[in-house]
């Protein structure tokens, strides 16, 4: 019988959490944190399947290998599909997944004498981290690798810039009368314009953009802030000090309330630029935390509310709109960031007018269906319905402010969309899931918990009721109705135990609490 030593691991990491396995308010990793405790089961989400998921798995200690040892390799988990293993001596999460990069083989393939400092520091952390036990490595070391484990997106960063010598930066000139072939016209190399302060490093060398960020973020410069706060101010409050968010100058308007637009300014920059100091100071005071009501005293005075003597109530904007319902349904996929975009539900035929190529739009078939609305594909002058009817501009030019409208298209959006269809489904799959015994009444308030943060009123519930009953009986002699209702989306299935007769009824329920008013405005 051969010996069998168990190798223990330091720590593991994957590209996926599971957010079916919060605990106590506790975020886990998706492969837990496995100290001293030995490896994990991987428990992959149910809808998961169709995903491609990395994990890697990191030695207590480093191991020595003959060709007569086996390394045999155990996943506990009924989840996972088809597996492909590797092992490599050089990997580690701060590279990536990739067990090495481009520039490290560089790097190992270079004769020592020829090494650069930075080829050579690359080349000593790799062996430390190889040859070191875990819990033997620097603080330093250790410290890194805590603070990856801990925001676990820097594993999926992309380099998206990369400085070139200056001898191969090209050339900029005034093209004479705009022609490009014309290479007589003055140098032109980057700097600022001469009606402006200049740039304190600009006689002394070529100007990058890292020179730009910091002339343009100088103390002597009030406008960036200025028009941040501004915006900030805006998303809080439905408009900002000034109205034009695009144009803070003599051509916009004034600021409602120019002193508060400048301390916040000078707060903003005297705190090193941090964004959540502001937006702690604004969401922390008393003028964001006043009630959203109409005062008939302030009707003629304030019309448009420009003193702040209360909270504005405003519509959720396109995407925020679409995330909300799925949040509210238990469909929405958050747990990871990046990655390229997602088809949501479009109608058929609305790419067919697009030539040279003709598209074909497949909609997205996984739980990358549920992603937020900034990953969903956009394809400029055609714009997802969804959003063109709730106000989303068409990015043919740069919107500053969005304009908002009250359109009988964005209810019938709300009922009939398939991605509302579906989460209103979902979301009473959901309640009932999680009360199985709960009489009408306890699904009715916890929906409206969810959707609208309050209990429903005798009136609503009455009227919803009856609603149920109604739909109840419809459904009951019209089976297939039911189920072809449940079929709409991606996730088509009763989990719970009840019926898809009594499921069809409830999300005709739910269908009304995400077309309320409420559930998509801001209050």
């Amino acid at each position: 019988k051969p010996d069998v030593h168990p190798i223990e691991l330091a720590w593991s990491e994957a590209d996926r959490q599971n957010p079916s396995r919060y605990q106590s308010g506790r975020e886990p990793l998706f492969l837990d944190q496995a100290w001293r405790s030995g490896p994990t089961p991987w428990q992959l989400p149910s809808d998961e399947a169709k995903l491609r998921h990395t994990a890697i798995y990191h030695f207590e200690k480093p191991i020595h290998l003959t060709p007569d040892d086996t390394l045999r390799i155990k996943i506990d988990s009924a989840d996972v599909g088809r597996v492909r293993v590797s092992l490599t001596p050089l990997g580690h999460s701060i590279a990536g997944w990739d067990a090495a990069s481009e520039v490290f083989r560089k790097a190992l393939a270079t004769p020592i004498e020829n090494l650069n400092s930075n080829q050579s520091a690359m080349l000593l952390s790799a062996y430390h981290r190889s040859t070191v036990p875990v819990k033997q490595q620097s603080a330093i070391s250790r410290q890194y690798r805590d603070e990856i484990l801990r925001l676990r997106s820097g594993l999926l960063m992309t380099l998206i810039a990369q400085s070139i010598p200056e001898e191969q930066l090209p050339v900029s000139r005034v093209l004479p009368r705009g022609n490009w072939q014309d290479k007589s016209g003055e140098l032109a190399p980057p700097a600022t314009p001469h009606f402006l302060p200049k740039s304190e490093t600009e006689t002394q060398r070529r100007q990058t953009r890292l020179d730009l960020a910091r002339w343009v973020t100088s103390q002597e410069n009030p406008l960036p802030s200025r028009h941040f706060v501004n915006r900030t101010w805006k998303h809080f409050f439905g408009v900002g000090f000034s109205s034009k968010l695009d144009d803070l100058g003599n051509q916009g308007e004034w600021p409602s309330h120019p002193l508060l637009l400048d301390w916040l300014s000078a707060e903003f920059i005297e705190s090193g630029w941090n964004v959540k100091h502001i937006i702690r100071l604004i969401v922390n005071s008393y003028t964001y935390r006043q009630t959203a009501a109409t005062r008939s005293d302030l009707v003629e005075v304030d019309p448009y509310n420009r003193l702040l003597a209360q909270q504005s109530p405003r519509r959720l904007e396109a995407e925020a709109i679409r995330d909300n319902v799925m949040a509210i349904s238990g469909l929405l996929c958050s747990d990871f960031i990046g990655g390229t975009s997602v088809f949501a539900y479009q109608p058929d035929g609305h790419y067919s007018n697009l030539q040279f190529p003709d598209r074909r739009y497949d909609a997205t078939t996984d739980s990358r269906q549920y992603r937020r609305g900034v990953y969903m594909h956009w394809q400029r002058t055609f714009l997802h319905p969804m959003l063109v009817n709730f106000d989303s501009p068409s990015r043919d030019e740069c919107t500053a402010d969005r304009s908002l409208s009250n359109s009988p298209q964005q209810a019938l959006t709300l009922l009939n969309d398939p991605t509302f269809s579906e989460a209103a489904h979902a979301m009473a799959n959901d309640l009932r899931l999680k009360n199985p015994n709960g009489s009408f009444q306890d699904l009715l308030n916890a929906g409206f918990l969810r959707a609208v943060s309050r209990k429903p009123s005798e009136r609503e519930a009455s009227s919803l009721e009856g609603l149920y009953t109604r739909q109840l009986e419809y459904f009951t002699t019209n089976k297939d109705e039911a189920e072809k209702f449940i079929r709409i989306g991606n996730s088509n299935q009763v989990k719970s135990s009840a019926s898809v007769v009594e499921i069809a009824a409830l999300a005709q329920v739910c269908r009304v609490i995400l077309n309320l008013h409420e559930t998509i405005t801001r209050y």
